[in-house]
């Protein structure tokens, strides 16, 4: 068969133009794929570092657990945790214990006062 007839795209002889380029396209789609698929499941990290969330360590292992189990619930919890702001509960009653300290330690420091000044009148009544 004469080649000077067969179209470029074709195979020829020694190499086949289309499968070269179904190839590379082959290998530039399956790793967009991959970076889409990781991108994705880093997006509640990627919210947890920009708001600063106090809860970084438990989204970071939730989205780990998606990523390798493959079940959806864990990065759907990941990514509710990451976006819903937790209220500080902590703070408030760190500052309840202090005052309460505080009360404790005066009015402790007001019996003394009363134990001495007791003493003390007894004494000069002897």
């Amino acid at each position: 068969m004469n080649t000077e007839h067969i179209p470029g795209y074709l195979a020829g002889a020694n190499s086949d133009p289309l499968m070269v380029v179904m190839a590379v396209i082959l290998i530039v789609i399956v790793l967009i794929a991959g970076v889409f698929y990781f991108k994705l499941h880093a997006i509640p990290e990627h919210i947890a570092h920009g708001k600063n969330h106090t809860q970084i360590q438990l989204i970071t292992i939730l989205t780990i657990l998606a990523l390798f189990t493959h079940n959806n619930i864990f990065w759907v919890a990941a990514l509710v945790l990451a976006v819903v702001e937790l209220p500080d509960f902590l703070t408030p009653l760190q500052s309840i214990a202090k005052s309460l300290a505080t009360i404790a330690q005066s009015k402790e420091q007001k019996t003394q006062k009363k134990t001495e000044d007791t003493a003390a009148a007894v004494k000069e009544d002897n």
